[in-house]
């Protein structure tokens, strides 16, 4: 035993390699440096497969942009990852960063698909399939709680004005292709000449629905109906989520059999 417990203490005793306060600066600075573009990709992955599945075609292509299903749909679709991180963040971080950080990863992500795989691979026009903006949205509902420090009062006027604003926003990149023109002796959009024009085999014509000689300008007196209608759901969906996010988030201890 005493032989043992001199070669013991022979040995040369581990020593870490951060030993002065600047040192374990560089170390954290590393650290983010490595888990800030993990994270932003672990955000883009997830948002761009969700809204590929629930939003889809109402956001891949100008023309489906209409002014009923586009603004109804896509706010109650992105508000489901801003909400679940955003009680995360704010309630283990302090950090009111979920909305902005997860859709301008989305929209990294977005840009990366629609020019490889729409423009490049399949020969559509850039803007026959450019992503909406929606950064600004998550400006609003981030500061909406950095200032309010509540989910309730967030999801109240936050989320309201999240689906709200969604249309007004996109709508300097929308007015283009909502000129009128004339095919064929029938008054269309831009966006609806370019749908004709550009066959999508995946895609029926029968499907879309072309509301023929309305000139959808500035979507009439629909769109903002459909804008207040969102904005009531978005709440409810904000409030949902966020519940989701805090059942997530609850440590689960479990119980030793043996």
């Amino acid at each position: 035993m005493t032989d043992t417990n001199e070669a013991a203490e022979a040995r040369p005793k581990a020593r870490s390699a951060v030993t002065t306060r600047e040192q374990q600066w560089q170390v954290y600075k590393n650290i983010d440096l490595m888990a800030i573009p993990l994270i932003v990709l672990l955000f883009a992955g997830i948002f761009s497969f969700h809204f590929a599945l629930t939003v889809g075609d109402w956001d891949y292509w100008v023309d489906w942009r209409d002014r009923r299903w586009w603004p109804l749909v896509t706010p109650l679709s992105l508000l489901v990852l801003p909400a679940v991180f955003g009680y995360l963040l704010w309630t283990k971080l302090r950090l009111p960063l979920a909305a902005s950080v997860a859709l301008l990863s989305f929209a990294l992500a977005a840009w990366v698909s629609r020019v490889m795989n729409f423009e490049i691979f399949a020969g559509f026009p850039l803007n026959m399939v450019s992503p909406s903006t929606f950064i600004g949205l998550g400006l609003i509902l981030d500061c909406t709680l950095m200032l309010t420090r509540s989910f309730f009062v967030t999801g109240l006027f936050g989320a309201f004005f999240f689906a709200v604003l969604i249309y007004p926003i996109n709508w300097p990149l929308m007015a283009p292709f909502r000129v009128p023109v004339e095919y064929n002796g029938t008054l269309v959009t831009v966006a609806d000449l370019m749908g004709y024009e550009y066959v999508r085999t995946a895609i029926p014509e029968y499907v879309r629905i072309i509301e023929q000689s309305t000139l959808r300008t500035f979507g009439e007196a629909v769109t903002p109906l459909t804008a207040v209608f969102a904005g009531f759901l978005a709440i409810l969906m904000y409030y949902f989520w966020t519940w989701v996010g805090a059942l997530a988030s609850r440590a689960v201890w479990i119980k030793r059999i043996f």
